[in-house]
């Protein structure tokens, strides 16, 4: 039986990390938006073609902010480090107790979910330098 408990943890830490992308993509859009910044969405921009295409490319998403050049950068700098939000629900979790060892499939969630809300280093670059893309 321990066999289909890793199969089901599997399946729910794929699927944590599928919709975990998009809310971390969506994290980013939903600052720029509040900003009044446009921007633009893409789910894999430049991808080969088929699973194994889309899985080798990189990035798998990207949200691309259209500045005018008058916002504060701190928008850009918040606006890129916004998917550490996303970490809330799990620290929830664990707090209340719904997240535990005991559960693998809830741990795999967890740990899946976790991964979505850490910046990426294009997150960080663009947090560091906000400023400069301004004036680009």
């Amino acid at each position: 039986m321990i066999g289909m408990d890793v199969v089901v943890a599997g399946c729910g830490l794929v699927l944590a990390v599928a919709v975990g992308l998009v809310a971390h993509e969506w994290s980013h859009a939903v600052v720029l938006r509040l900003a009044g910044i446009e921007y633009t969405i893409s789910f894999a921009p430049g991808h080969a073609g088929g699973v194994g295409g889309l899985l080798a490319s990189y990035p798998w998403a990207v949200v691309r902010p259209y500045p005018t050049g008058e916002e504060s950068p701190w928008v850009l700098r918040v606006g890129a480090l916004a998917p550490f939000v996303l970490a809330v629900p799990v620290w929830w979790g664990i707090g209340v107790g719904v997240v535990t060892t005991d559960a693998p499939l809830t741990m795999a969630i967890a740990i899946g979910w976790l991964a979505c809300s850490i910046p990426s280093p294009q997150d960080f670059s663009v947090a560091f330098y906000a400023d400069r893309q301004l004036t680009e």
